[in-house]
């Protein structure tokens, strides 16, 4: 029974509290009671640890969409974190690229060039993959935790402190408020009493959350630290990636030039531009090996004849020259054909 009547005057007590600190904040708000104000300095740490709270949060939101872009993948995450289980793990873009080329280059086959090229570049890719990993657990473990921690922990303790500081400032007022309305002798003592102890409780209050809000600037020194490691992290990760395609450059700069040209014509053709657009009607046209006009395309048939395709027209100088249209096509060694361009080029 005794410890009923216990929680029964302890529920009116704190409802009372409670009462009297609405009462008093609205009566702020409206303009119709005094408000203690916090010293300079006190405002000043609780601005500086509420701004570092907001970018400690934006730079920490902006570096985990750097380290993994996928919305989806970051959801997961998070979802097994706050299960307190361990994030199956997963191949990123570079290691499903590079599995990609390996696959394709056995397909074709190690011993082709483009097959040894797809190879080779699957290795590499598969090797920055890698080095991604390991920047995304560095930055992560040396980065990412620490500005967690400060917002999961210590400005969570600040938060807290900072709202009895408030609560202890709103007990003070209202102290105030009810000693300044005390008429008879006995209430008057009895509100000097309550506002001694309000003071107190509130001075003992803003000294704790003051040496809390001083802390701000070891975080600060710490984060500075974890940045300097971040950045470390990545200038390893970006000279990985640059000497791995380095070498996969020299590597694939060994391969035949005929191989690692890119003309867009089927691979069973030769395709060869030529640099002089005349052709003496005196001389037939050159095997491949010769110096040939650059206005043709020279082909080369299963027969082993070679033919020379016109690209653009040409009007003969003189009567020394032919005069060509683009996309004919001129017969190496056919006297025929290079008297019918003749006899083309004299009726025009």
């Amino acid at each position: 029974m005794n410890i009923m009547d216990f929680n029964v005057k302890k529920f009116a007590a704190d409802a009372g509290t409670f009462l009297s600190r609405a009462v008093q904040f609205t009566e702020e708000k409206l303009g119709q009671a005094e408000k203690t104000e916090l010293d300079a300095h006190l405002e000043n740490l609780l601005s500086k640890a509420e701004c570092t709270k907001h970018w400690t949060e934006k730079i920490m939101k902006q570096t985990e969409v750097v380290l993994q872009p996928n919305p989806n993948a970051r959801m997961e995450d998070l979802v097994y974190e706050k299960l307190d289980r361990k994030a199956p793990s997963r191949l990123n873009n570079y290691e499903v690229l590079g599995q990609s080329m390996l696959d394709a280059g056995s397909e074709f086959g190690p011993g082709t060039a483009y097959g040894n090229a797809l190879i080779k570049c699957g290795e590499t890719q598969k090797r920055i993959g890698g080095a991604e990993q390991e920047f995304m657990q560095t930055s992560a473990l040396n980065f990412l935790t620490p500005f967690r921690n400060f917002l999961e922990g210590d400005y969570k303790t600040i938060s807290k402190e900072r709202k009895l500081l408030q609560n202890k400032r709103l007990d003070l007022d209202a102290a105030k408020t009810k000693l300044k309305k005390a008429r008879a002798a006995e209430a008057r003592a009895a509100a000097e009493q309550e506002l001694r102890v309000a003071q107190s409780e509130f001075d003992r209050q803003a000294e704790i959350t003051r040496l809390l809000l001083e802390g701000v600037s070891s975080t600060h020194a710490h984060h500075l630290r974890c940045l300097n490691d971040f950045v470390e992290a990545q200038m390893t990760y970006y000279a990985q990636c640059y000497q791995y395609m380095t070498d996969l450059q020299k590597q694939l700069g060994s391969f035949p030039s005929s191989f690692s040209s890119n003309n867009n014509q089927p691979a069973t053709t030769s395709v060869l531009n030529m640099s002089v657009p005349t052709v003496p009607a005196s001389t037939s046209l050159t095997p491949v090996s010769s110096a040939v006009p650059s206005g043709f395309t020279e082909l080369k048939g299963s027969t082993g004849t070679r033919v020379a395709r016109v690209l653009y027209d040409y009007d003969a100088a003189d009567s020394s020259e032919l005069s060509l249209l683009a996309d004919e096509d001129c017969i190496s060694g056919n006297p025929a054909r290079l008297c019918s361009l003749k006899s083309l080029s004299s009726s025009r």
